[in-house]
């Protein structure tokens, strides 16, 4: 499978599974988690969303651009995706603080994933067309 369509097809089943979280926190854990806890599984749900939209954007790219730097951004997108969101889950439904220690580096992934695709911006409008 190209880059292309393993990360669109990784950021449709992302969005899907975060839409899935989303009506999950709203309805059957509202009344289960304390709030502190709820807010971090609504955070996991939304930072999923907003990466797995870049994750299409990395396909989108990627289809467009030669080079390294979508598909990195794409790994770093889904680790991001696996650490931040997977941890703060795992936190906000057992309560295991080691959980959320993962958070930082998914976060730093994140970062770097958009860092990358900057980069391939910059990368591809060098480009002779």
């Amino acid at each position: 499978m190209s880059a292309d369509r393993l990360f669109l097809f990784l950021g449709a089943l992302s969005a899907a599974i975060a839409v899935a979280a989303g009506a999950l926190g709203a309805h059957a854990l509202r009344s289960v988690l304390a709030p502190d806890r709820l807010a971090v599984f609504e955070t996991a749900a939304r930072y999923q969303m907003y990466h797995a939209i870049g994750l299409c954007i990395v396909a989108w790219a990627a289809a467009r651009s030669g080079g390294r730097a979508g598909p990195l951004a794409g790994a770093l997108f889904a680790l991001g995706t696996l650490l931040f969101c997977g941890g703060l889950y795992v936190y906000a439904l057992s309560g295991l603080r080691v959980a959320a220690m993962a958070a930082p580096v998914g976060g730093a992934a994140f970062i770097a994933g958009w860092t990358c695709l900057a980069w391939l911006a910059l990368a591809a409008q060098r480009r002779p067309h």
